[in-house]
Formats: structure tokens, sequence, C-alpha cells
């Protein structure tokens, strides 16, 4: 149980990252005793508690309880019950944009957050960029060599079958560079050829996989000699080669529900502080290859591991990010096409 006096004489002096003291945060944060979060669970989940949750407990006596899943319906009805039961909540990039359209999450202080050094598109009005990760091509070690994906496509000069990602969102961006798409030119996508594509290719692809851990799998046991799979399911993995070069590079997002408790919030102004946190970073890419926004991140990650982080320089520049404001207008349009697709598989 925290003790409430040193509750009180922590936020009073340490409300703040940074030793900054900001009397009405610290009076916030001294009524608060525990925060709830929810997040996606995991190797994810044990990354924020090592890597963010412990430091911040360890400054404010503040306990956080850690609750998953988190798909963008819970959060709908939390906020339209006026139920707020956690205050922070982790959604990828193409569902923080769809909350914020529909007005599901309100703006975060980044006054008290009060960040390190963030990459830019980690830091937006309403939503803090806690983790980057990627969708890339993986092969069996004994397989040929890829470096784009125009080369996994050709089945020919590159034999063995594939698994690709029963995703929209992934497989669409991945036939337009197929294709010839340069990465700036990506959006808006010209669905009619991306779909023409993926006719060219789906003969050769023997799984559409739906969970992260499908891939590796299924490149161990030489079911599939390619894969498109998350960074951080095959990073690191023994028999298994990688390449970031035009990896699709996205990005998880803390947000505040609308309507959650502003001495809640407040304290967990704190919290994303740590997130903020090179060194916090590093420790939490320890229990899983996913990078965190500091653009100084890549000095205190293992130097013999580089290839397996998906924001260290060269990795980085050489992916593309998504446009999740386009696919908040266009989802719709472009899943009824890829289910029709799907039907002639």
């Amino acid at each position: 149980m925290t003790n409430r006096r040193t509750l009180l004489k922590a936020t009073a002096f340490a409300a703040l990252p940074g030793g900054l003291a900001l009397p009405g945060i610290a009076r916030a944060q001294a009524q608060v005793r525990e925060i709830r979060m929810v997040e996606a669970g995991g190797l994810s989940g044990d990354s924020i508690e090592a890597g963010y949750i412990r430091p911040f407990t360890a400054r404010t006596n503040i306990r956080v309880v850690r609750e998953n899943p988190n798909p963008l319906g819970k959060l709908r009805a939390m906020v339209e019950s006026r139920s707020i039961t956690a205050v922070l909540f982790e959604l990828g990039s193409l569902s923080t944009a769809i909350a914020q359209a529909a007005g599901l999450i309100e703006p975060l202080d980044w006054a008290a957050i009060n960040p390190d050094p963030m990459f830019d598109e980690a830091k937006l009005p309403h939503a803090f960029g806690y983790q980057y990760y990627s969708t890339l091509m993986a092969w069996r070690s004994d397989a040929k060599p890829l470096s784009n994906w125009a080369e996994f496509w050709d089945v020919r000069a590159f034999p063995g079958k594939r698994t690709l990602p029963d995703n929209v969102t992934l497989a669409l961006p991945m036939a337009l560079l197929a294709d010839g798409v340069a990465p700036a030119q990506l959006y808006p996508l010209d669905l009619n050829r991306a779909f023409r594509k993926l006719n060219q290719i789906k003969g050769s692809v023997s799984v559409w996989w739906s969970a992260g851990a499908q891939p590796p799998q299924l490149l161990k046991d030489n079911e599939v000699q390619y894969a498109a799979s998350y960074s951080g399911r095959v990073a690191g993995q023994a028999g298994i080669s990688l390449t970031y070069a035009q990896g699709l590079l996205d990005l998880a997002y803390f947000v505040v529900p609308k309507g959650a408790n502003p001495a809640e919030k407040a304290a967990a102004m704190g919290l994303l502080h740590e997130m903020s946190v090179a060194r916090n970073q590093a420790t939490a890419a320890e229990v899983i290859p996913y990078t965190g926004a500091s653009p100084t991140l890549e000095q205190l990650l293992p130097q013999a591991r580089l290839n397996e982080f998906p924001t260290t320089r060269a990795n980085k520049d050489a992916q593309v990010l998504g446009n999740p404001a386009w696919w908040a207008q266009n989802r719709d349009a472009a899943e009824r096409r890829w289910q029709e697709f799907k039907l002639g598989l």
C-alpha cells in the first residue's frame, strides 16, 4: 500500500520530470495513489513495466496497473458511457487518427510531460508515440537474400513460398512498393494498381497470416521461405534473416480518453515523460526489440545488435512511414476491396 506521506512528499518536489515543480500539477498528483493504463500486453507490456513504470513509481510512489487488450471499441465504450477506468490507452497510428477525429481523446499536456527530445511524428497534440515497430521482409537464412519488395514478388528469381499479412493496411503498400512506386509517392494509394499486383503473387502465398507469431514459425518450419513479418518477431532469431529496406515503419501511441479524471491525467503526464527518456527506452528494448522515440537512443542500444532495432539511423532512413490520416478516411473502401480479393484466393 502506498504511504500517503511519502506520496505527498514525492509529488511536492518531483511532480514533473527533470526537476520542474508546478504546484498545480504537484497537488493533482498528490491526490493520486494509482493510475490504470490499457496496453497491448505480451512482451510489449512487459517492456513498459521494465522501462517506464518502474522508474515512474520509484519517483512518485504512484502505482500503475496495466490492463489489456486495447481495441478502439473499448475506448469508445469508455468515453460514451462516461466511465473512464484507465487514464492512458495504447492505440496504433490508424486507431489514434480515428479516435481523434471522433472526439474520443483529449489533448495532452505537453508542458507537464516536459519530454526529452523526440522524433517529430511521435509528438502529436493528442498522442504520445512511445514505440516504433516495423513490418518487413524476412527469409530463411538458407534462402536467397532480398533487398526490396519487387524481389519478394519475383518468385522466379527468388523461388519459394511466401506469407503475407491478412491486413489491407500492410498488404497494399507492400504491393505498390513491389510495383515500383517510390516511397514518397505511395499516398494516396492507387487501389487498382495495388490489387493488380497482389493478384500476381497470390498463387505463391501459402498463408495470409493474422497473428504476429505466425511468420517466424512458418519460416522455422520451412513451410514458407519468405515472409512479411513484424520486426520484433524475427529480429535476432536463429536461422532467420531480415532487412529493413522498404520496411513499413509504424508507431504505437498513448492517448488520454476524453473525460479522464484531471488528477489522474496530471499523474499520467509524468509517466509519459519517463517514456521519453532514452535510457528508459533502452531498458524497454532489452525486453522486445522495438524502440522509443528518442533520437539519441541508438548509442545506448547493444552495438552488435543494431540491425534488430527499427529506429537506428540506418534502419529508420530505409523505411516508409505510413499515412494514418489517409487510412482513416479511406479504410472502409479499401477493406471492401480487400474482402473481395480474398474471395478469389
